[in-house]
């Protein structure tokens, strides 16, 4: 019998096959989430930084806007758009129809309002938040599956070779090392291979778990600086 990878899985019995094709599809989507993933951070950081000079280096928030819509992979820009937004709307409520310095000479601010202005942006602000935090970390809960699942599923498909193996040593009425031997080897195969499965996911689970993180925290620092200045435009506001 050739002892090679391949021609173990080919003699393989029905139900270890069967774990061979789940470990596969298990490894063929990891890979692709390892490969989008690394693509997505790359993207995203890139636009971040860009985002984050054309931001500061802005003049008015209408230019900062401009740069954000021109970084849509950017979170921090994302933020930045949903807040922007938020402003526009309540700005155009609050005028009822007239520019935001007509309706202010009219009905002066007031700290309650302001206030409540800030709630409001506080709100859409963590709502994007959230929803910037749930597309960086999408698909990684499927790498954490992974990671502690294909390694039971090759240990079935192992536990299930030894059995076919054993019977077979029962019908044949003997326990030489070649009669044993074919079918322990293509037991183990499904181990080896849920631990190769296993390995990659669960390394990758936390490389990318980590970047998660330091983006949440970038997305954070950001939120307090944009809200930062919208509350001290509004609190000297007269």
């Amino acid at each position: 019998m050739n002892f090679s990878v391949f021609s173990m899985m080919a003699h393989a019995g029905l139900v270890v096959k069967l774990v061979m094709l789940t470990l596969l599809f298990f490894s063929v989507v990891s890979w692709w989430i390892v490969i989008s993933k690394y693509l997505l951070f790359s993207r995203s950081r890139k636009a971040s930084e860009k985002f984050l000079n054309d931001f500061w280096e802005s003049k008015t928030l209408n230019n900062a806007y401009e740069s954000a819509k021109a970084s849509a992979l950017s979170p921090e820009a994302a933020v930045f758009v949903s807040g922007f937004n938020e402003l526009r709307k309540i700005s155009a409520v609050r005028a009822g129809g007239q520019s935001p310095a007509t309706a202010s000479a009219e009905k002066p601010e007031t700290l309650q309002m302001k206030l409540a202005v800030m709630d409001n942006l506080k709100r859409a602000v963590r709502k994007a938040q959230l929803i910037e935090n749930e597309r960086l970390e999408r698909s990684l809960g499927f790498l954490a599956t992974t990671g502690s699942a294909t390694p039971f599923i090759g240990l079935f498909g192992t536990v299930w070779g030894i059995l076919v193996s054993f019977q077979e040593i029962g019908a044949r009425g003997g326990a030489s090392l070649a009669v044993v031997a074919p079918g322990i080897s293509e037991a183990l195969v499904a181990t080896a291979a849920g631990l190769a499965v296993a390995i990659p996911a669960v390394i990758f689970y936390n490389h990318y778990s980590n970047k998660a993180a330091d983006f949440q925290a970038d997305i954070e620092n950001f939120s307090f600086d944009f809200l930062n200045l919208i509350e001290r435009d509004m609190l000297t506001r007269k």
